[in-house]
């Protein structure tokens, strides 16, 4: 379960109103009839339209500057064993949506608990990823890219007569490069903006960042997760427990659809990655062997080289280790394993 949660950009584009990126949102929608649109959704509520998003969550900002976000996106991406497991049922995903609202609000610290009967919040199903520039396939494949590109420009060019050459000829260059590029889909080179095959749905979530009263603020930004600090000659709790929802949000999922989660794909072994990698491959080397063989298959699918991985702690040397580390986190970065 890969899980990002974002302030609102403050650039040109999201200032302010909510409408631009709700707008984007929309885009899964364009062309189709409207019984075939895949509306937002809440807590309590289904097939709600994208103006009522956009006025709930422009009219809940009392009392912020216009510097402040005014909202926050959570995406929520399963991975495509999660996703397999489930059948890709879209509901199902609504349901773990609302159970992991649940578990967002009680990771606010506050005097009051949170619940997520406090939270203004919208969610919209989308069932399609693209490649972009980020993955691994599109920037191994950049360098063919690169070459095609400059042949059809000598061919745009000889066609306007402002160079002389054999356009059948640079033509076959390009062919022969189409098939040489290292990664494709159903036979055709991996580009930005292709769709990606396989179950892809993911949820984003719209969050407010005042609550539904519209007079205290909710910020899973902050940069605590407990503190105290006084206001008006009061002490006041405040901060969000990030870790607290991450861990929360797969145990949920786990919970709720019986998923056996294997030691590669937990928010533990992403932390464990990230700060102590040695630890990391000593945890990998102490599964039990069929959890360790379904680890490797999970590293192995997600595009790690199996073979590089340690069988034993002898082979725990620091350069080999910090290589499969750079492999690993790419991997679990794009939600192949499902961190």
């Amino acid at each position: 379960m890969y899980i990002a949660i974002t302030r609102q950009q403050m650039g040109d584009n999201y200032q302010g109103s909510c409408g631009d990126f709700v707008r984007y949102l929309e885009k899964e929608n364009e062309g189709k009839a409207p019984e075939d649109q895949e509306q937002f959704f809440d807590q309590t509520e289904n097939n709600i339209d994208a103006e009522r998003v956009i006025a709930d969550i422009d009219a809940n900002t009392a009392k912020l500057s216009k510097r402040d976000p005014k909202f926050y996106s959570i995406m929520v991406s399963p991975s495509q064993a999660e996703l397999n497991h489930i059948g890709n049922d879209p509901e199902k995903l609504k349901q773990y949506t609302r159970e992991l609202m649940k578990t967002y609000a009680t990771s606010f610290y506050r005097d009051k608990e949170v619940t997520v009967k406090d939270v203004l919040y919208f969610a919209k199903l989308e069932r399609e990823r693209t490649y972009s520039e980020r993955d691994k396939a599109v920037k191994e494949n950049q360098p063919i890219a690169n070459k095609i590109l400059d042949l059809q420009h000598q061919i745009r060019a000889i066609r306007e007569g402002r160079e002389h050459g054999d356009m059948a000829k640079l033509q076959e260059k390009i062919n022969v490069l189409e098939t040489e590029a290292p990664h494709k889909q159903n036979g055709k080179r991996i580009v930005i903006g292709m769709a990606k095959e396989g179950h892809q749905s993911h949820i984003h979530i719209i969050v407010s960042r005042k609550d539904v009263t519209n007079s205290h603020s909710l910020s899973p930004g902050s940069k605590f997760r407990t503190s105290e600090t006084t206001l008006n000659g009061e002490k006041v709790k405040q901060g969000f427990d990030r870790d607290k929802f991450y861990r929360a949000a797969e145990k949920t999922f786990d919970k709720q659809f019986g998923y056996r989660r294997n030691f590669v794909e937990t928010y533990h072994a992403r932390n464990l990655l990230d700060k102590d990698p040695k630890r990391f491959f000593a945890a990998l080397l102490g599964l039990p062997a069929t959890e360790k063989q379904a680890a490797r298959q999970l590293l192995f699918k997600a595009g790690v080289k199996v073979q590089g991985i340690p069988t034993n702690k002898v082979q725990l040397a620091y350069k080999a280790m910090m290589r499969l580390k750079k492999g690993i986190g790419k991997a679990m970065e794009s939600g192949s394993i499902g961190i």
